[in-house]
């Protein structure tokens, strides 16, 4: 993980980076520190989102700021982590020898962490800028739905007032027109808002995944380092057994690395088992049929169905 297995240095990508390359940093990361739960400016942002812009749009809109405020926590506890894991070795420098090289790999392990997090947050903020696509066309597509219904609403209004008026037909071929162009709109939103949503999603669960099992590995090698750590009692003047772990503690540091260096989604643990779908019935007859369902209550039950 860095020269001395201490202290960090510039690194080969790993195998997942190459399989799926990291993008640029994330949006959230202008160097502004006037963030976290409840900022004013975390407000502004999220009541700005839903009072401006077209109506159709604004729901999103809001969504997606919200989002943006959860990525700026996030970022904000990657840093703090970066100084948990400095502290720690700090702290542990001054203790016997096998805390102090242990406590000086966990540290090495936590900032792992915080730079995974710092990852999941440029991968996630991928997730966001795909859905602003369909804000944005979201957005494109309110213009065409106002004239139509602006139209629709002179046209009622000149059938109330003067139903005989020559301009009612002049209205009604540009009301044709209007629901022409409303119907090429309503399409590509459609179309292009469940191809986004598809997109993006697979974004956030992608960087989930491997946050989450990269996290793992971490949590394993920790493990393991600790498992060096003598924690038998000793009584008053005993002296405890010289420790002599150095060469093991880096070898699970470089272990840890060459498991991070070629993780890649192809190669995750988590791999989801559906079941196929039934209905409601299906579902009662089962669960009856493995006694969890109550026979002194049928009453109930025909009332559900």
């Amino acid at each position: 993980m860095n020269q001395t297995y201490s202290l960090r240095e510039t690194r080969a990508p790993t195998q997942s980076q190459l399989q799926t390359p990291a993008p640029g940093p994330s949006s959230t990361k202008t160097g502004n520190k006037f963030f976290g739960k409840g900022s004013l400016s975390g407000s502004i942002r999220k009541t700005a989102a839903g009072n401006f812009g077209p109506q159709l749009a604004r729901k999103l809109g809001q969504f997606i700021k919200i989002e943006k405020n959860v990525m700026r926590a996030l970022e904000m506890a990657a840093r703090e982590r970066r100084e948990v894991a400095k502290q720690l070795s700090v702290w542990g420098a001054d203790n016997d020898d096998d805390i102090s090289d242990i406590t000086d790999k966990l540290g090495v392990l936590t900032y792992e962490i915080a730079e995974l997090e710092d990852q999941f947050i440029d991968k996630y903020d991928q997730y966001r800028l795909t859905l602003k696509q369909i804000r944005n066309i979201e957005a494109s597509a309110q213009p065409t739905r106002d004239r139509k219904q602006k139209i629709t609403d002179e046209i009622a209004h000149l059938k109330y007032k003067d139903p005989a008026s020559p301009k009612l037909e002049v209205l009604e071929q540009e009301l044709v027109r209007a629901e022409a162009e409303s119907l090429v709109a309503e399409a590509q939103l459609s179309n292009i808002t469940r191809e986004k949503l598809k997109v993006a999603f697979h974004y956030q669960f992608d960087a989930m995944i491997e946050f989450s099992e990269k996290l793992a590995l971490i949590a394993t090698y920790g493990k393991a380092l600790l498992e060096l750590l003598d924690d038998s009692a000793v009584t008053p003047g005993e002296v405890r057994p010289s420790y002599d772990g150095y060469g093991t503690s880096k070898q699970i540091l470089i272990d840890a690395e060459s498991a991070l260096r070629n993780w890649t989604l192809d190669t995750g643990v988590v791999k989801p088992s559906l079941s196929q779908h039934k209905n409601a019935a299906d579902v009662y007859e089962e669960a009856e049929s493995l006694g969890t369902v109550e026979e002194e209550e049928p009453a109930a039950a025909n009332k559900v169905k």
